[in-house]
Order: C-alpha cells, then sequence, then structure tokens
C-alpha cells in the first residue's frame, strides 16, 4: 500500500492520466480506431532526445561548460544571475526538466555554502522560472510545444516568430528579477574547482550529429522512423545506461492522453460543450486549465476542441507560470529545495523560509505581465 502511495504521490499526472484514460474506455469501448489515436512521431522524436540528452550529460558536457563559466564569475548575483541565464537558454534545446535536474543540484552545491539561504532559495525559484520561459520559444524546448508544433504542423520560422517577442520580455524579466531579489554585490572566495571527469570530444561530435538529426525530423526532413533508429542502435553501442535516464513516465503519460483525447473526441456532447469554450478563449483556458492539471495534459487535452494552435501554445507557455504544479518541471527545483531545506534544519534547527509561498508570489507576477503583454500585442 505504501508503495501505492509513494508512486501516486511521485507520478500524479501519470496517475491521474491513466485514470482518465480507463474511465473514457468505459464510454467508447476499445476497438481498431484505438490504434489511430498515438501519435508515434511524437513518442519517438521525444525518446530519442531523451537519450542523446542523457548521453550528453553521461560524457561530463554540462559539467564542463558550467564550470567553464562559473570560474569567470565573482560575486554572489553574478552566479545567481547565470546560472539562471543558463537555465534559460540551455532549456531551448534540452527541455525544461532537464535543464533544472542538470543545473538546480550545481547551483546548491556551489553556493549552499555561503549561508546566504533566502538568496538561494530565490536564485532556485528563478532558475525555474528562467527554465519553464526559455524553452517556450522552440518546438523542442518542452513536451507540450513539440506535441502543438507537431499536431498542428506549423513552420518552425513561424512558431519562432510566434514565441520571440514573449521569450525576449522573459529574459529582461529575468534579469531584472534577479537583481531585485538577490541582493547586494559581494565578492564571494574563490569557487572550488569541482572535479570534472574530460570530455570525449569524438563522442560529443557523434552525439551531435544524432541531435541534428533529430531536429531534422522535427522540421520534416527525416522520417522519424529513421532517426529513432539510428539514434537507439548509436546508444546501444555507446552508452546504454542511457535508457535508464529516459522519462518513461512522460512518454506513459502521453499515452493515456492520447487515449483520452481520442475517446473524447468520440463523445459528441462532451465536444460540443468544450469547442465553443476553447474557440472563443484559447489563451485564457490554456492558462487556466494548466494551474489544475499542468501544461502539457492541457494542451493535449484542449487541442482536440480548436484548430488554433497558436493560441494553444502561447497559452501553455505562459500557463507553465502560476502554480507549482503548473509546470511540471517546477517541482524538480521544489524537491532539491525541500531536500536541502529539511537537511539544513536538522543542523541549525531554524526556520525555514516558505518556498512555495515566495514561488507563487513571482509566478503569478510573472503570469499577469506576460499576460498583459498577451493583451497588447492581440488588441
Amino acid at each position: 500500500m505504501r508503495k501505492i502511495i509513494s508512486t501516486i504521490r511521485n507520478n500524479p499526472i501519470l496517475c491521474i492520466s491513466g485514470l482518465l484514460a480507463l474511465i473514457s474506455c468505459f464510454f467508447v469501448l476499445p476497438d481498431l480506431q484505438y490504434l489511430s489515436y498515438i501519435n508515434v512521431r511524437v513518442l519517438a522524436i521525444l525518446f530519442g532526445l531523451m537519450l542523446i540528452v542523457a548521453a550528453l550529460g553521461h560524457i561530463g558536457t554540462f559539467d564542463v561548460l558550467t564550470n567553464k563559466l562559473l570560474s569567470n564569475v565573482k560575486t554572489y548575483r553574478g552566479i545567481s544571475l547565470l546560472m539562471s541565464l543558463l537555465s534559460f537558454f540551455l532549456s531551448m534545446f534540452l527541455t525544461n526538466d532537464v535543464s533544472l535536474v542538470t543545473l538546480v543540484p550545481f547551483a546548491i552545491m556551489v553556493l549552499a555554502p555561503f549561508g546566504e539561504n533566502r538568496r538561494l532559495m530565490f536564485t532556485l525559484i528563478i532558475m525555474t522560472v528562467a527554465a519553464n520561459l526559455g524553452s517556450m520559444l522552440t518546438p523542442i524546448g518542452n513536451p507540450q510545444n513539440l506535441y502543438l508544433y507537431d499536431n498542428y504542423k506549423i513552420a518552425l520560422p513561424e512558431f519562432l516568430l510566434l514565441m520571440i517577442p514573449y521569450s525576449a520580455l522573459s529574459l529582461a524579466m529575468i534579469v531584472a528579477l534577479t537583481f531585485i531579489l538577490v541582493k547586494g554585490s559581494d565578492k564571494l572566495p574563490p569557487l572550488k574547482n569541482t572535479e570534472v571527469k574530460k570530455l570525449s570530444f569524438v563522442k560529443l561530435l557523434i552525439y551531435f550529429a544524432l541531435f541534428v538529426l533529430n531536429i531534422l525530423t522535427v522540421v520534416g526532413y527525416v522520417h522519424f522512423l529513421i532517426s529513432l533508429g539510428v539514434t537507439v542502435a548509436a546508444m546501444l553501442i555507446m552508452d546504454r545506461n542511457s535508457f535508464k535516464k529516459a522519462d518513461y513516465n512522460l512518454l506513459a503519460t502521453f499515452v493515456f492522453f492520447f487515449i483520452l483525447i481520442g475517446n473524447i473526441g468520440r463523445i459528441d456532447a462532451i465536444t460540443g460543450a468544450l469547442s465553443g469554450l476553447v474557440s472563443s478563449y484559447p489563451v485564457p483556458a490554456a492558462i487556466l486549465s494548466s494551474q489544475i492539471i499542468s501544461n502539457v495534459p492541457a494542451a493535449m487535452l484542449l487541442s482536440a476542441f480548436t484548430d488554433d494552435g497558436k493560441s494553444l501554445i502561447i497559452g501553455t507557455n505562459l500557463g507553465g507560470l502560476g502554480t507549482l504544479i503548473a509546470s511540471m518541471a517546477s517541482l524538480i527545483t521544489y524537491r532539491f529545495h525541500a531536500k536541502f531545506s529539511k537537511e539544513l534544519k536538522e543542523k541549525t534547527g531554524g526556520k525555514q523560509d516558505n518556498y512555495i509561498l515566495n514561488f507563487t508570489i513571482i509566478n503569478i507576477v510573472m503570469l499577469v505581465i506576460l499576460f498583459g503583454f498577451y493583451l497588447i500585442l492581440n488588441r
């Protein structure tokens, strides 16, 4: 029983999506049409990118990059800004969750020894916001972008032009937020050089070539079965551990929502009711639903009721701000900070800052600003 409770607590969206998919099967009994529900292309691209990013991490690519950049930073605020900018830009290519899994533990390791726990908390919150907002610029930045990009057959230049204004404003806000919340320009003692394994440039070149191959698949120049086959074969030869790092829970969540959406589309009463609402207010609907079920499921669910893919892209990306579950990537940082705070409290017994309250306030403020910007652009 404890294992079941632990699984639900650690994977709430997976469990909810599975339950909803199962319930929908009672209203639309399984048949051959179920096979048409699953978007195999999206799943194949996601899986291929997961393997490549995991392999890049295993050879120390991101550790080398981070250490090189940190060696030239001399202040606490400078490190905070650098980590936030890294989160912003890396998320465009590595996805928001992978960026946070990679950078948050590193930020805690570097900044925790200086005892500025409130500034560390703000740094982690800003990094999370930066990863969620930076990822919205590209189709591969987060799972909902990849799904919507493929589902609505949007051209890459069109996608980039749609999101550039929001990304530019987000970058400016992240820099401003760092200067406002991470106060002081005090200099830090020299950072200890952390041990970094020697980077294999041969493997780096091969993984980069595989990454390019998968990007060509995203934009439609290479068939997904070719890129998936080449990627899987390369990883079986060069890095089998990358298969252990793939996010199978996310892939399963996609499958469950494909089934749910497919079944909902065959229930006329539900389709008629939701189509009118989502078609009339796609961006607010995407933002609000993201606060409750997170932006990836929201994108998949709402796409069944509107042809306005651009509005869903904007809405689900902005909807990643707000509550802690609006973007599941945000839970990654929260878990790392909660573990750090628990260990710190056991050592010092002191009162800790309320992470969730500060996170929510900062996210809501930024969401309001970006939504106001959307309204100005679409007057």
